[in-house]
């Protein structure tokens, strides 16, 4: 009776903070949804206030961003059906939700694993959260600034010396930058994960050196799984920043390593 009651207490407590989590990510989606970025004017500094209009809301305006910001001007951006538009917009705001909640998620997950952790393992949680919020955004902004519009530009090229106009799916478009920022954002967690693998003594230091071979035909083969076409070039904007990020991390890790040997003696 006592294992049922505290397995049921676990799963009360699971589902009150998925619940939060998930509060806190709507309520962001649905402002984004349903309001407006209006500018203002004041001493000559260009503020933004929100205003409602359902229609052209924040998410719109962001698609207008990405339009320009991520496309060659020889690429038009179309919807073949009613409601893809729509569509485009609550993957957006659902982006924006899930980026600027990701603080109450990460906290919520923190409050509920750290009662089944020791203190030490605690320690490592409550170091690496800043951290990795960092990573993810980092990630996702080099994305968005440096790998996609890279890649579009890449592809698109040869449409532009074949003088063809091209067009584009507002849907496919969205769905795919989405999708890089978010596995940009997931792999730039990587050095991390290996900091807090070796620092709990889960894997010794000198097993990210000894198999960094492997390593490399992993990464390559979750950059192929991870990117959203076949084309086979698409994989190396994930995996040669990841493996990198491996290098980054298995150094960092041996230094470490080191100075604890330096203290120690």
């Amino acid at each position: 009776m006592d294992e049922l009651r505290q397995i049921s207490e676990h799963l009360e407590e699971v589902r009150k903070r998925i619940i939060r989590s998930v509060i806190a990510i709507g309520i962001i989606t649905f402002f984004t949804l349903s309001f407006h970025a209006n500018a203002l004017i004041y001493n000559g500094i260009k503020l933004y206030y929100p205003f409602p209009n359902p229609f052209d809301n924040i998410a719109a305006q962001v698609i207008v961003i990405m339009k320009h910001q991520l496309l060659p001007s020889t690429v038009q951006l179309i919807q073949t059906a009613p409601g893809q538009a729509l569509f485009a917009q609550f993957y957006v705001a659902a982006l924006l939700g899930i980026v600027f909640g990701m603080p109450i998620v990460v906290k919520e997950f923190i409050g509920f694993i750290s009662p089944a952790l020791q203190k030490k393992e605690r320690s490592i949680i409550k170091t690496i959260t800043l951290p990795a919020i960092g990573l993810f955004a980092t990630g996702s902004l080099f994305s968005y600034l440096v790998a996609t519009p890279a890649f579009l530009k890449f592809l698109y090229q040869y449409g532009i010396s074949s003088e063809l106009l091209t067009f584009l799916n507002v849907v496919d478009f969205i769905t795919f930058v989405v999708q890089f920022l978010l596995a940009f954002g997931i792999s730039f967690q990587l050095p991390l994960i290996m900091y807090a693998l070796s620092t709990s003594g889960l894997i010794d230091a000198k097993f990210w050196r000894k198999n960094i071979r492997y390593a490399i035909i992993i990464i390559v083969i979750l950059g192929a799984l991870i990117t959203p076409d076949g084309s086979g070039i698409t994989m190396w904007f994930i995996s040669g920043p990841m493996m990198a990020l491996y290098l980054i991390g298995m150094f960092v890790i041996e230094r470490k390593n080191r100075q604890i040997a330096t203290l120690k003696s």
